[in-house]
């Protein structure tokens, strides 16, 4: 819920006393031109940015003060306008990036894959994938990210995005880049979440 929330940059007011609330299994819509504010806001709900005023809360907590890897941990995950993938992973791996809260290992056992490392590894690799099934890219599992088309690039966001497993996914233009029939995939795609 953002009650009465402000945000300005030197003098511009990009935000003005906003206030909506999000229930849960709703799907909410923030409709603008570009420059309106309304990644603005994603980045304040995230802790990317600070509210000039007013208040960030969730499941009953305050949580503007919080820095962005607390958000996530709290069960709010997003995308970005401009498409945010690790380069040099291929898809499956940049999928993974978001259990990593999940991963219950310590370093040293990664780094030397010992222990239950491999068995929770292979876990998480077959969570990914069904999660690039669900968004119809399984077959690009192991090729490298960025060699993927822009559309199929926003679905791996999507996707690594949903393997922080949200209470709350934040979609910053999400159809941007795709024609018009993975738009409509997609669509059908949110409607199931």
């Amino acid at each position: 819920e953002l009650k009465q929330i402000s945000k300005s940059f030197g003098s511009v007011k990009a935000i003005n006393e906003t206030s909506f609330k999000i229930n849960e299994g709703e799907i909410f819509a923030l409709i603008g031109p570009n420059g309106a504010g309304k990644t603005t806001l994603f980045n304040i709900i995230t802790g990317n940015y600070k509210p000039s005023s007013g208040s960030v809360e969730f499941l009953g907590e305050r949580i503007d003060h919080l820095k962005p890897h607390k958000i996530v941990h709290l069960g709010i995950a997003r995308t970005f306008q401009n498409i945010r993938l690790f380069s040099s992973m291929n898809v499956l791996e940049n999928v993974l990036i978001g259990f990593n809260k999940q991963m219950k290992y310590n370093i040293f056992e990664a780094f030397l894959h010992l222990g239950r490392f491999g068995k929770i590894e292979q876990v998480f690799k077959e969570k990914a994938y069904a999660i690039l099934e669900e968004l119809g890219i399984a077959e690009f599992a192991y090729e490298k990210a960025t060699s993927l088309s822009y559309g199929q690039q926003r679905k791996v966001e999507i996707a690594r995005a949903m393997a922080t497993q949200p209470r709350l996914l934040l979609l910053d233009e999400p159809a941007a880049g795709m024609n018009s029939s993975e738009s409509d995939e997609l669509a059908e795609l949110i409607f199931k979440l």
